[in-house]
């Protein structure tokens, strides 16, 4: 058993614990979301002591001298004295320009950040709050000239976060912004090489950013999006998607509805199940995974088999929240 002290209080850490579970454990308020080391939600800063080196990857180089780490990958091996990070440190100010309904459940939010220069449409970053209360969500744009981000935040029942982001949040509000994290995103190499993007709910974000990227990079290769919901309307910004087609003869994209009502136009079925019958062999393709982390499970699978290399398979799990 190892000792956890934050300012003046202590508290236990068990054996094979981690430090995030042992501080949740004892009702501590500390910032977490995906517990896998993916999302740094959950970053803190040890101030006597280098943390183990697992809990410090994917952190930037300044971070880790600094002695941040992950808390949810950090399983103490001697006593710890932590600080809560310095938000100046890992977040920027940004304000929100655009605040609007892109469908019955979907808010489109463009952010001004000016200190959020390098980033990659697909890349996301975590949103917090005055109180501390941060999420995850995924830039659905590639780099502009005026520095904003734009999100498409899918309202949760009982989400605390969206639930203040639809019923409290307005034009000219501000919010802090992290640094750009994350590696589901396009590269311009390889421009023959087929692409097939398949997402489902606000899963279009980080691939609209993407499918922009390669279309504005001269993609020449097929590429196919396939976005998916139960019902029509909850997908959004099917026109445009339909105009990209008729701008770019090498762009396909295909509506998908699971429910009962299937307008024309749009194929019946899950998307992922849709793609995988409208494609026989994905051998040599990139294939991008955005939305339901079960669905994303199932198509790497899927597509993997259908002879995409692991290596081109890039996915963007999005956290599935209870209510708080």
């Amino acid at each position: 058993m190892t000792k956890l002290t934050i300012d003046d209080n202590s508290f236990n850490c068990q054996n094979d614990e981690t430090v995030l579970d042992a501080l949740i454990r004892q009702d501590v308020d500390v910032s977490h979301a995906c517990k896998k080391g993916t999302c740094h939600c959950c970053m803190l800063r040890s101030s006597d002591s280098m943390p183990p080196s697992i809990s410090q990857e994917g952190l930037k180089d300044t971070l880790k001298n600094l002695g941040y780490f992950l808390s949810c990958l950090c399983t103490p091996v001697q006593d710890m004295s932590i600080k809560l990070p310095e938000q100046s440190e890992i977040f920027s100010a940004g304000k929100i320009v655009v605040n609007e309904m892109l469908n019955r459940n979907t808010i489109l939010l463009i952010i001004e950040c000016q200190d959020v220069v390098e980033y990659k449409a697909g890349q996301f970053v975590n949103l917090q709050r005055q109180d501390g209360l941060t999420r995850s969500y995924s830039i659905a744009n590639t780099p502009k000239e005026d520095k904003t981000l734009e999100f498409h935040i899918r309202q949760l029942p009982g989400g605390k976060f969206t639930g203040w982001v639809f019923d409290e949040l307005k034009v000219g509000d501000t919010l802090s912004v992290s640094e750009p994290l994350g590696h589901c995103f396009y590269l311009p190499e390889r421009k023959e090489q087929g692409i097939l993007l398949v997402g489902t709910g606000s899963g279009l974000a980080p691939l609209a950013g993407i499918l922009k990227d390669a279309l504005l990079h001269g993609h020449s290769g097929p590429i196919q999006l396939f976005h998916g919901s139960s019902e029509f309307e909850d997908l959004y910004r099917v026109d445009e998607m339909h105009q990209l087609t008729k701008e770019n003869p090498n762009f396909t994209y295909v509506p998908c509805v699971s429910g009962q009502h299937v307008p024309e136009g749009c194929s019946k079925g899950r998307a992922n199940t849709v793609a995988l019958d409208a494609l026989s062999d994905l051998s040599g393709w990139r294939v991008f995974l955005c939305g339901h982390p079960e669905m994303i499970e199932t198509m790497k699978t899927d597509a993997f088999m259908k002879g995409a290399s692991m290596k081109d398979i890039y996915t963007d799990a999005f956290l599935v929240s209870t209510p708080e």
